[in-house]
């Protein structure tokens, strides 16, 4: 048979445009497959809803910052300077903003560069072939390769709720042409606890509409500090967020020209509903059964080095399930690709791999929480290092006060996890990952001699809060062994 490449890419999402880079890169001969969307090359409407929700939410919270200001009087001049100048951001008009930042990004993973780079882009839709060799065809080619990618990412995956589908509704991806309106929804009812949810139900409540959130789960986010999540919960209260957790939605009714939702005990009235509440693999027209690649409703199987049930097929991405994250979807792209082209001997291992949701403030997480660490170790022998933002200079002097760092740590030193809520979070969190990654101790925290001000310093403070609490057990420690020689000592026996 012969090998026309060394890697073929199925793509489809940013992480399969960064792997077709990637591998050219190691002088691998690839191609990458853009499947079409009603005709249409996805590259015209790349996967950068992400971009769009983080322009939209800098442009929000510019905005409260600016109102802020202008409460304490450093506010920009008006037409009458006698009177504040009132803030305020029309939706339509971020998003013509943010639409100009995914324009400028696509071109930096258009066809054009990634020929330049060397990667052979083929758009069109195909399948994988068994007979006689492995193969992908693709409008009428066939693409014969030593190993293949899947990276088509993923979709929303529709809940059955009672009339959900006769009302209507919406996607995360879909909220922004409904955003572009002249008169978009006054009132939004958000289905689900993901990143993207909480994000999105912030970023509209700073624009202004009314947004109710509805989580399945007892916190607004699965598998995330209890603590920092209640904490999150409060923000988003305080900014006009109406909160429902450990409640469903059991049924959707269209009254008027309004929609329904019954949550719970209460019924909720709305003008959209969005539904975020998980994602299924985009797999359909690949004929994976054809080539024994096995998957599930929520993702494709792999294994530790993210190979498929058919050696010669490998996955990366949301398609493998987890949240859609850009940073996660990369690294797995690179161990994915080392374990194809070379020997397979990489694993993943997330311990290292921070995520964040950004709100304001960010929350960010890297490794282990809290209750995690207890159900795996000892409780005795984990001890939480908790230190507030409201202590930092640098939160004081930028009034961004709210927030928490939280850092887990075993009786020695060994860093397992840390979890943020405050300014600048999204950066901090690289620090423990680091830390993580490189096997350093907490107490080398405390000799990082970090900038003053900067938020960097809650590190400081936890490694110093570490070794006193160190020296507190060492001191409880010795005076438990003095007592007890001294009653030896005055003992009869």
């Amino acid at each position: 048979m012969t090998i026309d490449y060394d890697v073929v890419v199925i793509g489809g999402s940013l992480a399969g445009r960064y792997a077709a880079l990637t591998a050219s890169q190691l002088r691998a001969k690839v191609a990458l497959v853009e499947p079409t969307t009603n005709g249409a090359c996805n590259f015209v409407n790349a996967p950068y809803e992400f971009i769009s929700h983080h322009a939209l939410s800098h442009i929000s919270n510019l905005a409260k910052q600016l109102g802020d200001a202008a409460q304490i009087g450093l506010h920009t001049s008006c037409a009458d300077n006698s009177k504040k100048c009132q803030i305020s951001v029309d939706a339509p008009q971020a998003m013509l903003y943010a639409h100009s930042l995914v324009s400028n990004l696509q071109e930096q993973h258009s066809p054009a560069v990634l020929a330049a780079q060397g990667v052979d882009v083929i758009i069109g839709n195909g399948q994988f072939e068994s007979s006689p060799h492995l193969s992908f065809a693709v409008d009428g080619r066939t693409l014969r390769a030593r190993s293949y990618l899947l990276a088509t990412g993923s979709r929303p995956a529709i809940p059955e709720i009672e009339g959900l589908q006769r009302t209507g509704f919406l996607t995360i991806p879909q909220i922004w042409q409904a955003l572009s309106r002249s008169t978009p929804p006054l009132q939004w009812v958000i289905i689900g606890g993901v990143p993207q949810s909480i994000e999105l139900a912030q970023t509209l409540a700073r624009f202004g509409y009314d947004v109710t959130l509805v989580v399945e789960h007892p916190n607004i986010l699965p598998d995330v500090d209890c603590e920092i999540a209640q904490m999150l919960c409060s923000q988003l209260e305080a900014e006009g967020v109406r909160v429902f957790t450990k409640t469903r939605v059991t049924q959707v009714r269209q009254i008027e020209d309004k929609k329904w939702l019954q949550v719970g005990d209460k019924a909720i009235e709305t003008d959209e509903i969005v539904v975020a509440t998980a994602q299924q693999p985009n797999i359909e027209s690949l004929n994976l059964a054809a080539v024994d690649v096995k998957w599930n409703q929520r993702r494709l199987l792999v294994n530790d080095k993210l190979q498929t049930t058919n050696k010669r097929i490998w996955a990366c991405g949301d398609v493998i399930g987890g949240y859609e994250f850009v940073n996660i979807a990369h690294y797995e792209a690179r161990v994915a690709l080392q374990n194809a082209l070379f020997f397979p001997r990489l694993k993943v291992n997330y311990r290292h791999i921070p995520w964040a949701v950004f709100t304001n403030p960010v929350f960010a997480q890297v490794g282990l929480t809290e209750a995690q660490a207890k159900r795996r170790y000892s409780p005795d022998e984990v001890i939480v290092l908790r230190q507030f933002f409201k202590t930092l200079s640098a939160a004081q002097i930028r009034d961004e006060t709210t927030g928490m760092c939280k850092v887990i740590v075993l009786r020695n030193g060994e860093i397992l996890g840390a979890s943020l809520l405050g300014a600048e979070a999204s950066e901090l969190i690289n620090v423990i990952a680091m830390a993580i990654a490189q096997k350093i101790k907490v107490n080398r925290l405390a000799n990082l001699a970090p900038l003053c001000p900067s938020f960097s310093e809650i590190f400081e403070q936890a490694a110093l809060s570490w070794s006193q609490q160190k020296l507190s057990r060492n001191l409880a420690w010795q005076e438990c062994l003095e007592s007890f020689f001294d009653f030896r000592r005055n003992s009869k026996f």
